[in-house]
């Protein structure tokens, strides 16, 4: 995509150890033949390629978005990647990131939890209090506090407003369906 024996440059490190957005972006192409241009690359590279677009992306793109945790591709939909110099069809790769909160192991003892578990985000903001269920737990003893949304959930609760965000492990329900 970036020309023979191109490396990723970082452009702004992100708040994990050892990742980055580099200077390099791409146009992401689905089955419309609607243009994303310029979507930053992230780094460091990984073993397999991977879009993770929003919702609404997938919409304009005619792409039937699957939500899975970062890196489970496997039979997910394609799209087409250009750069300045090459173009590469992905035949699967393309998702919608499943929310989700890196934990290290202090604070999974504090909350509760482990890698996999489910929690509830709740997020006050300007009116739009919401919380969000289905928060994924991914523990790595080398990452730091931090959740993911994508765009289109942060714009959807106000996130950049928000007054008060807390984590909240759910209860295990008794409860009886009839």
């Amino acid at each position: 995509l970036f020309g023979k024996g191109a490396q990723l440059e970082p452009q702004k490190w992100l708040y994990q150890d050892g990742y980055y957005a580099a200077k390099q972006t791409v146009a992401v192409i689905g089955p419309r033949r609607r243009i994303l241009p310029e979507v930053r690359v992230l780094g460091p590279c990984r073993n397999a390629s991977q879009v993770e677009l929003a919702f609404t992306d997938g919409i304009s793109q005619g792409i039937d978005l699957p939500v899975r945790i970062s890196g489970d591709v496997k039979g997910s939909p394609g799209c087409v990647l250009m750069g300045p110099h090459g173009v590469v069809d992905l035949t699967e790769g393309v998702i919608r990131a499943m929310r989700h909160v890196h934990m290290g192991p202090a604070d999974c003892a504090h909350y509760g939890v482990k890698n996999g578990d489910a929690m509830h985000l709740r997020v006050v903001s300007r009116g739009c209090t919401t919380t969000l269920e289905d928060v994924v737990v991914r523990a790595d003893p080398t990452v730091k506090l931090e959740i993911h949304l994508d765009t289109d959930e942060g714009n959807a609760i106000d996130l950049d407003h928000a007054s008060h965000v807390e984590l909240i492990k759910p209860h295990a329900c008794a409860c009886q369906t009839h």
